[in-house]
């Protein structure tokens, strides 16, 4: 197989049989495709003991819309890359690369079926201890060792060249930045939200802050983002975390994974609001997930912190002060484009199971309408904001 051709379950099993290597030689394997991704192929390929592999292969288009989205296969290999580059940092949070062949666009990788996507988990009320501190680790690990702090320059620029990824990054500056303050075909909102959502379209202020926040996401190489950092992209169980499908990274911002992630964790919580009807259970998940959003904010701080006292590479970032600068413009990055994250994530293309799996129509609409006030209000005060503390009382503020 030297040229592309989607795959089926019989040709990924073919695939990986030819390869060898996986699975004993007299093995009997079985094999079927199970993603619901928008944009991939993705198969599980195991024996009759149950060692298994996973097999994702990019489609060149966007499979939730079809052919007339046509896509770059080259994001398989990004993928793949990214992947080796953090776990190499970062082995502990990030799913392991097995195999990957860019011309088929193909990534094999380790099977994390034993563990749980961490959004479903979160919408039926279940928590997990490590998440802020663990996904913390991750970002503040990968964002120091692919940043100027540790990269020399020539380093830093070679790998921006590797990892310039246009299609992609389109996608996002689109969904993000463009389509929810604007009428838009790929919006896609409930006709009752329609005044909240044309107050939202007319507010000048948010829009040119949110235009701030796409000036810097077009302009602001700081390090090897994943780029699509959201609680369906994380397996989890009580002891384990893993990041997954980093087909949108690229060199940007450092709080753009940071807000994206906190993002999810507030649609959550206004979500539980028509999930959970017992208010003491209730009261639980809001303060878990509150909890988690300051572990994350404060982890990430230290760790970032730390790495860059000890091993930054650069005479001029070692200057006293320069790094605790530096991460308070990453945290006001992160609180504006958490903002975002609600927004889109509400009217625009791409939603979350979080809210839309709410049955209550009226509770539905609650969620909707307190995620876009909170949204809103993160992008616009975002630049008040200069340490977690004060994240904290912006949010409480807007959520009690």
């Amino acid at each position: 197989m030297n040229e592309y051709i989607a795959f089926d379950s019989a040709k990924a099993l073919e695939y990986v049989q030819q390869l060898g290597g996986f699975f004993a030689d007299d093995a009997v394997l079985n094999c079927y495709e199970f993603g619901d991704g928008n944009l991939n192929l993705v198969f599980r390929i195991a024996d009759d003991s149950n060692n298994s592999i996973i097999l994702k292969q990019a489609l060149p288009y966007a499979r939730c819309v079809g052919e007339s989205w046509p896509l770059t296969l080259d994001r398989a290999r990004i993928e793949a890359n990214v992947l080796l580059k953090h776990g190499a940092v970062c082995e502990a949070h990030t799913v392991k690369v097995l195999h990957q062949n860019d011309t088929l666009a193909v990534t094999i990788l380790e099977d994390l079926g034993h563990l749980a996507i961490l959004r479903g988990e979160l919408n039926h009320g279940k928590t997990f201890p490590n998440i802020g501190r663990d996904v913390a680790t991750y970002l503040a690990t990968t964002a120091f060792y692919y940043s100027d702090f540790y990269l020399t320059p020539a380093e830093k620029k070679a790998l921006v060249m590797e990892f310039t990824n246009p299609e992609l990054c389109s996608i996002t500056e689109d969904l993000f930045f463009d389509d929810p303050y604007r009428p838009s075909e790929r919006n896609n909102y409930p006709k009752a939200l329609a005044p909240e959502v044309t107050k939202l379209q007319a507010n000048l202020a948010l829009k040119l802050a949110v235009a701030k926040l796409k000036a810097t996401f077009f302009s602001s190489p700081q390090a090897l983002l994943h780029g699509d950092v959201h609680s369906g992209s994380i397996f989890v169980d009580v002891n384990t975390t893993k990041l997954i499908d980093p087909e949108f990274g690229f060199f940007g911002p450092i709080g753009f994974d940071l807000g994206s992630f906190i993002g999810n964790l507030l649609l959550n919580f206004v979500a539980q609001n028509g999930r959970i009807s017992a208010l003491p259970k209730r009261r639980d998940v809001h303060t878990y997930l509150l909890s988690t959003i300051q572990t994350t904010l404060s982890d990430f701080e230290q760790q970032f912190k730390h790495l860059a006292h000890t091993k930054t590479r650069d005479l001029a970032l070692q200057t006293e002060g320069y790094v605790e600068s530096f991460l308070v413009d990453v945290l006001q990055d992160a609180v504006g484009y958490c903002g975002t994250e609600l927004v889109r994530r509400t009217i625009g293309l791409a939603h979350v199971s979080d809210i839309d799996g709410i049955e209550d129509d009226n509770k539905r609409l609650a969620a909707q309408v307190q995620a876009l006030f909170v949204g809103q209000q993160l992008i616009l005060n975002a630049s008040s904001v200069k340490n977690k503390d004060d994240f904290s009382q912006l949010l409480l503020s807007l959520i009690q």
